[in-house]
């Protein structure tokens, strides 16, 4: 085993050459750790430099949004998943973005294991499942590897997805975000100018309490909060029709209430809908007659009216 020193120039010949990549390139734990020393990173740059313009603007894209949880565990993939193919289902045309890229799950609930082609162009092309133009980072990493990241990568991989990708003309782009209040929300912000943000909640008080510290996030960041979502609210038995609430009642709505925003409804929980997702057929395409279908098309259409109003109230507001 070889020992270097700090300031050794032998370090320099062990760190990877740094290839050019038109389309997304998958970097390894090692790589990112050879980064030169004097690279800053973001925490160590100043406030100035952290927020770049938004250069993005996917003019063949009408909406753009975001779909985040204040924790992890309150089944946001599986929402944004429901809530795309009903979109879909609509009459929309629907673009999905797994931008979660320490837990992409987009590839396991859309049933698919291949990998996107690139076009002449060398853009990637989305793979489609259930009418749904789909993009993840789980199409670029096998399973068993770790996703090592830091901040710069994950900037970079962001930002490939949005201009490296042919997503063609869209009514809505659905981007699934990582859970909490981390880099990849930061970047997505900084790079294009969201539509807005759907937050998914549980209604238990630890959930709600991240909730909150997610609407101030994306309000500091000037992101409109289109509406607030409850996930599991409730369990309906299949014997009776009984609801149960399991959790408590009503701390989405309360919530929404408190922050001013709208509320666009409650899916109730079933067993259903995670095994749906295991098994790569999502509820709202296997079984879009059952109860939990019927509240994600609720979901749906209320987000609509919300997209469409503010809409016109930015209209307005540059008249």
């Amino acid at each position: 085993m070889k020992f270097f020193k700090k300031g050794d120039k032998n370090i320099e010949e062990t760190k990877p050459a740094a290839k050019p990549h038109p389309e997304l390139q998958v970097i390894s734990g090692n790589e990112i750790s050879g980064k030169r020393p004097q690279q800053q990173t973001p925490q160590q740059q100043t406030p100035q430099q952290q927020v770049p313009q938004q250069n993005i603007t996917l003019p063949n894209i009408k909406y753009k949004i975001a779909v985040a949880s204040g924790k992890g565990g309150v089944g946001k993939s599986t929402v944004a998943t429901n809530l795309a193919i009903s979109l879909a289902k609509n009459g929309a045309a629907v673009g999905l973005m797994d931008a979660d890229a320490y837990g992409p799950s987009i590839p396991t609930m859309m049933g698919i294991q291949e990998k996107p082609v690139t076009s002449p162009e060398r853009k990637l092309i989305p793979l489609v499942r259930h009418d749904i133009k789909l993009m993840s980072i789980g199409f670029m990493v096998p399973e068993q590897q770790a996703m090592i990241w830091r901040g710069p990568m994950l900037h970079s991989a962001i930002r490939q997805f949005l201009t490296d990708v042919e997503w063609g003309d869209l009514d809505y782009l659905i981007i699934d975000l990582p859970p909490g209040t981390g880099d990849v929300a930061l970047t997505l912000t900084q790079a294009i100018p969201l539509t807005g943000t759907v937050i998914v909640t549980t209604p238990q008080d630890v959930a709600l309490a991240d909730v909150r510290r997610g609407v101030a996030m994306f309000e500091r960041l000037g992101v409109p909060i289109l509406g607030i979502i409850e996930n599991m609210s409730y369990f309906l038995c299949p014997h009776c029709n009984e609801k149960t609430e399991i959790f408590s009642a009503d701390g989405g709505k309360n919530t929404s209430e408190r922050f001013g925003v709208a509320f666009l409804g409650q899916i109730p929980l079933d067993a259903e809908v995670c095994t749906a997702g295991d098994l790569g057929v999502p509820i709202v395409a296997g079984n879009p007659e059952s109860p939990q279908s019927s509240a994600f098309g609720t979901v749906a259409v209320e987000l609509e009216k919300v997209v469409i109003q503010s809409g016109e109230e930015d209209e307005l507001t540059i008249l």
